[in-house]
């Protein structure tokens, strides 16, 4: 945690009074740590993968049943859906990664052939991958009207390195953008696939796709052997 702290460089004393074990195999609606303004200082906070709107007037399991998919924004309809549009300008926030996973299908149309993981990081040797997200406060009435923040992660299209794996890619900011998406000022001129050097990847243990597997492993983000098909432009 304290990498991370360091890499966004919050304002205070140093990383949040809470910590988080490490974690190489995190789970939709995990709770996570973000970086957000409060008070015009950049601050961490922890917050729930996948964004519970304010509007939302059950439980949480209730909403949860709705199966909403609210974990990624798409570039394409943060300003149209009534959802998204409502906080896209004025919650904003950070989630720091160590990295992330992609899969690649050999055959896209072949779904009975298990897709081989690959592990995303810095291709400068940062200790965190920042990506924009936005996120929503909802008031539950199960736990006595307190706030419970949650996120989502703003998607756009996948730069030429990342296209082979899926037609999203998650929307990484370096540190020079951090104030404009905090304070709500950067617009979509912001939101456009990274260069294809910024991020590096490889392939890794398909033991990812386990629920069995131990997140605390961090053997699951080494690079195995395996023949990288042609249409990759893989980096180490």
């Amino acid at each position: 945690m304290g990498r991370l702290a360091g890499a966004l460089r919050p304002d205070g004393d140093g990383p949040p009074p809470w910590n988080f074990e490490p974690n190489y195999s995190v789970t939709l609606t995990s709770q996570i740590p973000v970086v957000m303004h409060r008070d015009g200082k950049r601050v961490f906070e922890r917050m729930r993968w996948g964004i519970v709107p304010n509007y939302h007037k059950g439980t949480l399991a209730e909403w949860v049943k709705l199966r909403r998919s609210t974990y990624n924004t798409r570039d394409d309809n943060v300003e149209k859906s009534g959802l998204w549009k409502r906080i896209w300008r004025c919650h904003r926030c950070l989630i720091p990664v160590s990295g992330f996973y992609e899969w690649h299908w050999k055959d896209p149309n072949d779904k009975k052939e298990r897709p081989q993981p690959y592990y995303f990081m810095s291709a400068d040797g940062s200790p965190a991958v920042t990506i924009a997200g936005i996120f929503d406060r909802w008031s539950d009435p199960e736990n006595g009207g307190r706030d419970l923040l949650s996120c989502s992660m703003m998607t756009t299209e996948p730069n030429d390195a990342a296209r082979p794996f899926h037609d999203r890619l998650v929307l990484t900011l370096t540190p020079d953008q951090y104030d404009a998406w905090l304070d709500g000022s950067a617009g979509m001129e912001m939101v456009k696939p990274p260069p294809n050097d910024r991020l590096k990847f490889w392939p890794v243990s398909k033991r990812i796709n386990s629920v069995k597997v131990d997140p605390s492993d961090k053997s699951l983000t080494d690079p195995i052997e395996f023949p990288a098909p042609s249409d990759l432009l893989s980096t180490r």
